[in-house]
């Protein structure tokens, strides 16, 4: 991205104060973006459209990177089913609608990899992302956002309206979100590893089996991913953001309480869910259409991401 796409462009990032985009504002200023408003949910709830209305009125912009979302892991999808249809949903389609109405130029839209069947042929391409239902515990969430992807399709159709739609892998790094209640896989391990080793406890108890797989992909990988994007593609056809690694999570966790030093025992709860069972991105089309690859070695961002939640937590 050193160019000059990003000088003098007028950006409004929503979720710029959460994890993924306080790094897509970082990379936004190392590129020469200085006019960036962020709507804070204090003064702009974007769930009312009055809001909305203001907010493009008071900041008319060239772009929106939309990365707002009510979100977290299986057991906040389970005790949140409605609120997280309803947010995600009516966030979305209002902003693409304003944005439309009020001329900006451009709307990246943020996915997400729960929006694919549970039962997605591994590695996941885009193409196959309409046959089937999602995994149950987080449908509602991924189906709100896939609305997202239906909506720019179809004002790209009628209107020609410019919008992408962003499939982004699980994501991890600093400043995740570790909160018990609301955290997803990587950071509630991370947090349980730590806490048990600093009070010297013999095990920890973790959900499911550990045979489900995932792919992960690192925040300031996924923000580069996303600016790229929003440089460089111009359809509205889905494009995933990820990397080509699997890992089961009972691998995972080994991994990570060795970088922890956490030398207890893992005790796994087969009563809860194991949520999807294979969850893995083919990255062809990102690579061809606007040159993503993730450069991060996953052991090394497991590092990264230890390390903040020791010093900042």
């Amino acid at each position: 991205m050193a160019n000059d796409f990003w000088k003098n462009k007028k950006v409004i990032v929503t979720g710029g104060a959460g994890f993924l985009g306080s790094f897509v504002l970082e990379q936004l200023r190392a590129s020469g973006c200085n006019d960036i408003f962020i709507p804070i949910i204090e003064e702009y709830d974007l769930r009312r459209e009055a809001d909305i209305i203001r907010m493009y009125r008071q900041f008319p912009a060239d772009m929106v990177i939309h990365l707002a979302a009510a979100v977290g892991g299986i057991g906040a999808n389970q005790a949140n089913p409605g609120s997280f249809f309803y947010d995600n949903l009516i966030m979305g389609i209002q902003l693409i609608e304003q944005a439309r109405l009020h001329n900006i130029p451009k709307f990246v839209a943020i996915g997400t990899v729960c929006a694919y069947p549970k039962y997605a042929p591994v590695p996941f391409k885009e193409e196959d992302i309409w046959n089937g239902y999602p995994e149950e515990t987080n449908a509602p969430y991924g189906l709100a956002k896939k609305m997202l992807l239906v909506q720019s399709q179809a004002y790209r159709q009628q209107y020609g309206y410019n919008s992408i739609f962003l499939l982004p892998l699980n994501l991890y790094g600093p400043r995740d979100n570790f909160r018990p209640d609301s955290s997803h896989v990587i950071p509630a391990i991370i947090k349980k590893c730590v806490e048990a080793k600093r009070a010297g406890e013999g095990s920890i108890t973790l959900w499911g089996t550990g045979s489900a797989s995932r792919g992960f992909l690192y925040v300031e990988d996924a923000a580069r991913g996303v600016l790229l994007a929003a440089e460089r593609y111009n359809k509205s056809d889905p494009v995933n953001l990820g990397t080509p690694q699997e890992i089961k999570v009972k691998d995972l966790v080994e991994i990570i309480a060795r970088l922890t030093g956490y030398k207890g025992a893992i005790v796994w709860d087969k009563t809860k869910p194991d949520g999807q069972p294979r969850r893995c991105l083919d990255i062809t089309k990102a690579k061809k259409e606007f040159g993503f690859l993730a450069q991060t070695d996953f052991e090394s961002g497991l590092k990264k991401t230890i390390d903040w939640y020791i010093n900042n937590i």
